[in-house]
């Protein structure tokens, strides 16, 4: 994965007027993708996948989460500070985010020719011991 910093934070100046609406005036949900897989106490599995010039708008982000990329692509993301970042994301690409309660806000755009896949695996706080449990 390589990542070009587009526009530093806090500078909104080359944003588009409706991607600053947007942050500002719209509810931001905190769902990582528009598709639920899998969900129980400890984990959701969600599949995330834009087909080229497609966006996911802008989600917040409070709990910790990992992901891989099968595909590839091209993409950029907006940060709810203002920062903007181009990723070249290649197959099998992960990474492993700790954001719980950090309220960390961003969308993400495929600019490249060709569909963009990601599987995310966000992990819930659970007020369990987080024991592994095997069966006999």
């Amino acid at each position: 994965m390589q990542c070009v910093e587009l526009n530093p934070v806090g500078n909104f100046d080359p944003w588009e007027q409706e991607k600053i609406d947007e942050l500002l005036h719209q509810e931001i949900t905190e769902s990582l993708s528009n598709r639920l897989v899998f969900e129980n106490e400890s984990v959701k599995l969600w599949d995330l996948y834009l087909a080229p010039g497609e966006r996911i708008p802008f989600r917040r982000h409070n709990t910790n989460y990992g992901w891989v990329c099968p595909t590839g692509g091209l993409v950029i993301t907006r940060y709810g500070n203002g920062k903007i970042d181009m990723f070249k994301l290649n197959p099998g690409d992960t990474e492993y985010f700790e954001n719980r309660g950090k309220d960390y806000v961003n969308d993400l755009e495929n600019i490249g020719e060709d569909p963009v896949s990601i599987s995310i695996l966000e992990y819930k706080e659970t007020k369990k011991n987080n024991k592994v449990e095997f069966c006999n």
